[in-house]
């Protein structure tokens, strides 16, 4: 996640050539599905958790938004 933020800092303050940029978007979208998957695994598991600890508690997780 780290990685990604400051990938994301560098393209948004200009200091990639367009050819680079191009290449640091791609590595950004590469990034960001890996966190998507490890997010959903995340959930998931804290659903089974959940289920496992009290079947009548296993409610949907539902992250706070990020300002």
């Amino acid at each position: 996640m780290g990685e990604l933020e400051g990938l994301v800092e560098k393209l948004e303050q200009g200091e990639y050539s367009l050819e680079e940029s191009i290449k640091q978007f791609e590595r950004g979208i590469a990034l960001t599905r890996r966190c998507q998957t490890a997010l959903r695994a995340a959930e998931q598991k804290v659903m089974r958790l959940v289920k496992d600890g009290d079947a009548e508690a296993l409610q949907d997780f539902d992250p706070p938004e990020e300002d």
